[in-house]
């Protein structure tokens, strides 16, 4: 079986894919572009930013599993993935503390505008009047949109300075934030409007596109702050531009829209040119520590994968609850060749589409109890013919609750 690693990845874990027997193709410059060919015999592709486009996956004819060294999945065609029966696995949280000391770090810079002093101490200028005037973070109020585990990362830290925390989050209950000792605000817009500084903390899906906008940014305090260290598409970029030139908000920037492809290129995105806004080169888990992490949770994924078939942090597979099966059959029969054929042969001929299926031996591997999900309820005729054979021991019929 061979993997291929198209991202950088640490070089101290590859040896973990080797004693796994598998055939280790570690390719961290591909592009894009070129994954279609090199996925060519590959049936285990670990990623970390790179597309990986439906052209890609249906270009690979053993591709099994993809496994994103990192959180969100948005890079991956996850439609492509579930049409081709690929599996699509991340490693959420093993960053969190690496965006969150970023995310702090960028709100003590904007507070006390760092970069700036270092550019003019480079420069030769000593203006130690002009850096005087921060404000400091100690009581101010830091509006946090996201409370997964780098939402919570970031609130914690953001205590540790004193802070006051208001959260929002599409799943957060009042008791939850009372459990993070925030203040939960019902809105973005109230969340905006209550705080000094607000950072972004969610992943990027279709519902959370442009999640923060025009309605927000105009309820925001005149130069407050803002970051943002998720994803670029989250935050309506135009919205945020006239926010920095009408209400002299400062900002910074971990993400953005036009970000090369390659580790080392030119860039080109006016947005940095603007007054007030930092920016750094898309690294918020860029750490040793993170990638240690990112690296051991990925080998258990491929472990799991290999050793049992098992799908660790699998992000496209339904619940059973969410399958659209409406009946479960529940076969007793003699663990013997062909029983299990035979049953389903005789559901196929009766047009009826399996959605799952379990097979449990029982001690001494002499009997088994299948259950299967069906998509719809089995009839009369299909439950005798089933119960005609002589390997089947009994059969149950459970009507499942509508989704």
């Amino acid at each position: 079986m061979k993997i291929l690693i198209a991202d950088a990845f640490s070089e101290s874990h590859l040896s973990a894919f080797t004693r796994l027997g598998l055939d280790v193709d570690y390719r961290p410059q591909l592009s894009a572009s070129e994954l279609p060919t090199a996925i060519s015999g590959v049936s285990i592709l670990v990623v970390r930013s790179k597309q990986v486009s439906g052209q890609t996956i249906e270009s690979g004819s053993a591709l099994g599993l993809i496994v994103r060294a990192g959180a969100g999945v948005n890079t991956i065609d996850i439609d492509a993935a579930s049409r081709r029966g690929v599996f699509v696995a991340n490693c959420p949280g093993q960053n969190a503390i690496a965006v969150a000391e970023l995310t702090l770090g960028l709100l003590l810079s904007l507070d006390r505008r760092l970069p700036d002093q270092v550019a003019e101490l480079r420069a030769g200028k000593w203006n130690k009047k002009e850096f005087s005037k921060a404000a400091g973070l100690h009581g101010r109020t830091l509006g946090v949109i996201g409370t997964g585990a780098i939402g919570q990362a970031v609130i914690s830290r953001a205590k540790a300075f004193g802070m006051q925390v208001h959260a929002w989050s599409r799943s957060l209950t009042s008791q939850r934030a009372q459990e993070l000792g925030v203040e939960r605000a019902e809105t973005i817009s109230a969340l905006c409007a209550s705080s000094d500084a607000v950072t972004v903390h969610v992943a990027y899906t279709p519902g959370t596109r442009g999640l923060v906008g025009e309605s927000a940014f105009a309820r925001m305090r005149k130069g407050a702050l803002f970051l943002n260290t998720s994803r670029t598409e989250v935050v309506d970029t135009a919205a945020l531009r006239r926010a920095i030139e009408e209400k002299g908000l400062r900002v910074a920037l971990d993400v953005f829209d036009a970000e090369p492809e390659k580790g080392e290129a030119a860039f080109a995105d006016d947005i940095v040119k603007l007054p007030n806004l930092y920016g750094t080169h898309h690294v918020g888990a860029s750490t040793e520590q993170a990638q240690a992490a990112i690296a051991d949770e990925t080998v258990r994924i491929v472990e799991a994968f290999v050793t049992n078939g098992e799908v660790r942090n699998c992000v496209n597979v339904l619940p059973p609850e969410e399958t659209p099966a409406r009946a479960e059959l529940v076969v007793r029969h003699y663990d013997k060749v062909g029983v299990l054929a035979e049953l389903l042969g005789a559901v196929r001929r009766h047009n009826i589409n399996v959605e799952t299926m379990q097979n449990t031996i029982f001690c001494g591997a002499k009997a088994a109890c299948a259950r299967i999900r069906l998509e719809t309820r089995p009839s009369a005729e299909l439950i005798a013919e089933i119960r005609r054979s002589a390997d089947i021991i009994h059969v149950d019929v459970i009507e499942l609750p509508e989704p």
